[in-house]
């Protein structure tokens, strides 16, 4: 089964790839390997702000993660011509979770990218991960990831 049909199944249209917002490109390819820059919580209806410990719950941060994972894979598409098919698998995630001093559970709220991740791609969506704090992020969205991806 394809990945666009398995995204399908999963009511998931990849968007196109989000333009950089700043001096960087988007995402770099070494050989069959695709560095793709942060992607911030954004979806339909627009940026996921907020932080966690004091205005945002664990759940609305695993859902903010699960956007950025999307973004994620819109840029692998991209990088890909078009033919997200090309994705072999995801190697790993670095997930920055904009929370307060005492927050703890950054792992969970990255869950929300690595769980899609895995339902959406199986085994080729396992990963290594770091999950940390940021004091801030861009724009005060609640997480942003970076990926690394191997391609054929």
């Amino acid at each position: 089964m394809s990945i666009e049909t398995r995204l399908a199944d999963l009511g998931v249209t990849l968007p196109d790839a989000p333009a950089p917002a700043a001096n960087y490109v988007p995402f770099v390819q070494i050989g069959d390997i695709v560095y793709v820059s942060g992607q911030i919580s954004n979806g339909p209806d627009g940026l996921v702000t907020g932080k966690l410990g004091a205005d945002m719950d664990i759940e609305t941060g695993a859902a903010a993660a699960r956007l950025c994972a999307i973004s994620l894979l819109a840029q692998v598409k991209a990088a890909c011509g078009g033919d997200i098919d090309r994705l072999v698998r995801v190697v790993k995630l670095t997930g920055f979770v904009n929370s307060t001093a005492d927050f703890t559970n950054q792992p969970q709220v990255i869950n929300g990218a690595s769980d899609f991740l895995v339902e959406a791609l199986g085994d080729a969506g396992r990963h290594s991960r770091s999950a940390v704090s940021a004091a801030s992020l861009p724009l005060g969205v609640a997480v942003e990831i970076e990926g690394i991806f191997q391609i054929k």
